[in-house]
C-alpha cells in the first residue's frame, strides 16, 4: 500500500475540482512566461516571480522559491523550460515539508486527549461557523462523539447557523443564546463534553477583529475558564481564513497570532478563487500547520490538509 492509500479517489477529485481556478490561472500565465523560451533564464525567472506573487504566494515566499530555482539553474546550466513545472513542484513541496504542515489523511484526535478541545477563531465572513459545522460532521462520520459550543454570542445568525449544523452533524449543541458570556458558554460546553464522554468539543468565538488588547483579553478569559474543566484546554486554537481574500488573509493571520496562541489553520473557499497560492505563503510566513482546507460547499469538501496531495493536485494538468 502506498503512502497516500487513505486519500480516497473522491477526496482527490474534490481537491482537483477545488483547485481548478487557481491551476487554470497559474498555468495559463506560466505558459505565456515561457513562450519562445527553450531554457530557463533570468527573464523566465522574473516572469515566474510575478506569477507567484500575483497568485498570492506572497513576496517573501515567492523570492525564496525563485532563489532556490536560481541556485539549481546556476548549478546545472541550460535547464529546459519543459522542466520548470517539475522543479517548481519540488521546491514548493520542500517548502511545505520544512514548514511543519501536517500530513494526516483523516479526521482524528489524540487518544490521550478526551475531550479534544478546539477553540475556533477568525473574523466574520471567512466561513468560521460553517467550518465548525463541517468539522463536527466529519468527526462524527469518523466515529467521534462531538459537542459544540455556540460561543459567538454577538451574532444571532451565528447561533442559528451552528444549531442547524449541530443537527446535521448529530452533535450536541450548548447554547445560551444571544449576548451570553462566551466564557460561560465554553464552561458549559466542556462540562457537557466531560459528562457525555465526548471525543471532541469545538467552541465558536466572536468574529470581531476589534483591537488586539480586547481580542487577547476575551480569548484569554475563555481559555482560563475552559481550563477549570479541562486543565490543558484548548488543545487546538484553529484560525479560519478565507483563501479568496489573498493578502488580507495573511494580515488577519498576523493579527490573531499576535493576540493568541494559534497552532492550526483552516483555509476556506479555495474553490472560488485563483488565489490558492496563499496556502503556500501563509504556511511559509507563519510556520503554523495548515490543518484543514475547504474546497467546496458540501460537508465532505472540508479536507484534512495533506501537503503531498495538495502539491500533486496543484501541478496535475
Amino acid at each position: 500500500m502506498g503512502i497516500f492509500s487513505f486519500f480516497s479517489k473522491e477526496k482527490k477529485e474534490s481537491l482537483n475540482k477545488g483547485l481548478f481556478i487557481t491551476k487554470q490561472s497559474f498555468f495559463s500565465k506560466l505558459a505565456n512566461a515561457i513562450t519562445g523560451k527553450t531554457t530557463i533564464d533570468d527573464e523566465v525567472l522574473e516572469n515566474l516571480e510575478e506569477i507567484l506573487i500575483s497568485s498570492d504566494v506572497g513576496v517573501e515566499t515567492s523570492l525564496k522559491i525563485i532563489e532556490k530555482i536560481k541556485k539549481r539553474v546556476s548549478r546545472e546550466k541550460n535547464i529546459e523550460t519543459s522542466q520548470l513545472n517539475q522543479i517548481l513542484r519540488e521546491k514548493i513541496a520542500e517548502l511545505l515539508v520544512s514548514n511543519n504542515s501536517e500530513n494526516k489523511n483523516d479526521f482524528d484526535t489524540p487518544a490521550d486527549k478526551k475531550p479534544y478541545v478546539i477553540m475556533v477563531v477568525g473574523v466574520n465572513g471567512v466561513g468560521k461557523t460553517t467550518t465548525i459545522g463541517k468539522l463536527a460532521y466529519q468527526f462524527n462520520k469518523n466515529g467521534k462523539k462531538v459537542v459544540l459550543g455556540a460561543g459567538d454570542t454577538f451574532r444571532a445568525a451565528a447561533v442559528e447557523q451552528i444549531k442547524i449544523w449541530s443537527e446535521r452533524a448529530n452533535a450536541t449543541l450548548i447554547s445560551q443564546g444571544m449576548n451570553a458570556d462566551p466564557a460561560s458558554v465554553a464552561f458549559d460546553t466542556l462540562s457537557s463534553a466531560l459528562a457525555k464522554q465526548a471525543d471532541v468539543a469545538i467552541i465558536d468565538t466572536a468574529g470581531r477583529l476589534h483591537n488586539k488588547v480586547n481580542l487577547m483579553n476575551e480569548l484569554t478569559k475563555i481559555k482560563n475558564v475552559m481550563q477549570k474543566i479541562v486543565p490543558d484546554a484548548p488543545h487546538e486554537i484553529l484560525l479560519v481564513l478565507d483563501a479568496s481574500t489573498g493578502q488580507n488573509a495573511i494580515e488577519q493571520c498576523k493579527q490573531f497570532t499576535a493576540a493568541t496562541d494559534v497552532n492550526a489553520l483552516a483555509l476556506t473557499k479555495l474553490d472560488g478563487t485563483a488565489k490558492g497560492g496563499v496556502v503556500i505563503g501563509i504556511s511559509d510566513s507563519f510556520k503554523i500547520p495548515v490543518k484543514y482546507i475547504g474546497v467546496g460547499e458540501k460537508a465532505e469538501d472540508l479536507q484534512v490538509f495533506n501537503k503531498h496531495e495538495f502539491v500533486d493536485s496543484l501541478f496535475k494538468p
